[in-house]
């Protein structure tokens, strides 16, 4: 019987498991390129490198589609960031990314706690501490999270005094419905006992890019748009916009919004549209269009929004399930060609990549020929651990077998449109 050891994780494993670690990275990037001095010094650290982030194996991004991800990360960033600053509240960057927020809140005094996967947290707590000064040091917390689970999000929340203000950018286009529902109401209890609001930068996010993108390429929007999706795919094998809270019908963008709304209400929040012209500063990354297209990108940031959520009172019945554990376990055993996991816990964004590693590690030793997952004690699988399951599946010739799935975690598997892939046994 072997148990689950710590092992080695390289970037190329982590990007396939959380596809949110390559795009925060790219965050970074844009950021630096449209011109920002202290993502510059950070790119510079990390020695990011655009086209080993931005291009895939089948595909090769356009300098059209660079220039219009770097006009909206710019819009993005520094716009929820005077949204938050104006909430007068502690900001809860959830996730954080590599983004140097936290930098220029402590610059102006202001409280900053920074929650993402831990490969993130113990890069940037360590190159953001550095650029504080010493003093100002004690205003910014980094913590290891996960947005699905309750208990991690309310340890790392737990020294906060007063509202908090979550903002939320480019996390949820790739969670499921199913996630989706965990967050909302995840958040919703957070709110209803810490005070204050969760400010959305996704549901429109769609449609921002779409409305830069038309200045910039015209009627070949949707040509690089799907070169974009490629792109994740190739990296990730993530599908995206499948989020209940993303608008991406650009021509019934009203149903969508009604929908989306509906969604969060559903899950005890409403939502306030705030229009992206109404806090958006002077951007940088505008200076590389014409002024035409700079004025016609600005006029049409009146017409996108983020979403101030908050409370609605009424407190659906939520399963708690999904939050009943923090902790991971895996029993792993190899007999006659079959390699055998049983699961414990919660299989998500930060515990699936120990299991793709674990299966990694065994298969480069001891090649099996097919995998049995056992799932009676597995609590919870987000998509991160559905995408450990279905490389797990691809690695091996037999594929991967699940035994004793439990209700829950069925659900989850119909939900995704992936219970057909796998074989079941009892």
């Amino acid at each position: 019987m072997m148990k689950r050891e710590e092992t080695g994780m390289d970037r190329a494993l982590l990007e396939k498991v959380n596809p949110i670690f390559q795009t925060a990275q790219m965050t970074l990037f844009f950021l630096a390129v449209s011109g920002d001095p202290d993502a510059a010094m950070l790119v510079r650290k990390m020695g990011l490198d655009r086209d080993r982030m931005q291009n895939s194996m089948h595909s090769t991004a356009s300098p059209e589609q660079v220039l219009s991800d770097i006009i909206m990360m710019e819009i993005r960033y520094r716009t929820m960031g005077r949204l938050a600053e104006h909430s007068g509240c502690t900001l809860v960057d959830l996730p954080c990314g590599y983004t140097p927020r936290a930098l220029s809140f402590a610059k102006k005094g202001l409280p900053y706690y920074g929650l993402d996967l831990p490969i993130v947290i113990r890069e940037a707590a360590e190159r953001l501490s550095s650029l504080i000064p010493p003093e100002k040091r004690s205003l910014v917390r980094f913590r290891e999270a996960d947005a699905t689970n309750y208990i991690s999000l309310e340890k790392a929340l737990a020294d906060i005094k007063g509202s908090i203000c979550i903002t939320t950018e480019g996390l949820l286009m790739y969670f499921s419905a199913s996630e989706t529902g965990v967050l909302c109401d995840n958040i919703r209890r957070i709110l209803e006992k810490k005070g204050g609001c969760w400010y959305l930068a996704d549901p429109e996010s769609a449609i921002l890019h779409i409305l830069i993108l038309r200045q910039l390429v015209g009627d070949r929007f949707m040509e690089i748009m799907t070169s974009a999706k490629q792109n994740i795919r190739d990296k990730s094998d993530v599908k995206i916009g499948e989020s209940p809270l993303s608008v991406t019908n650009f021509a019934d963008r009203e149903s969508g919004i009604r929908e989306a709304e509906a969604f969060l209400g559903q899950h005890g929040l409403k939502a306030r549209r705030i229009p992206v012209a109404a806090y958006m500063p002077e951007i940088r990354s505008l200076s590389n269009v014409s002024p035409e297209q700079a004025a016609a990108i600005r006029e049409g940031m009146k017409c996108c929004a983020y979403w101030k959520v908050t409370p609605a009172g009424s407190v659906p019945t939520v399963d708690l399930n999904t939050n009943a554990k923090e902790d991971f376990g895996i029993r792993a055993d190899l007999h006659d060609g079959t390699l055998s996991f049983a699961l414990t816990g919660r299989l998500d964004t930060i515990t699936a990549p120990k299991l793709l590693a674990l299966f990694t590690q065994i298969m480069a030793e001891h090649p099996a020929e097919s995998v049995m997952a056992d799932c009676r004690c597995l609590d919870y699988i987000s998509s991160a651990g559905l995408r450990v399951f279905l490389i797990i599946h691809k690695g091996c010739a037999g594929g991967l077998a699940l035994r004793n799935v439990n209700a829950a975690v069925m659900k989850i598997l119909q939900q995704a449109g992936v219970d057909s892939v796998f074989r079941f046994v009892e």
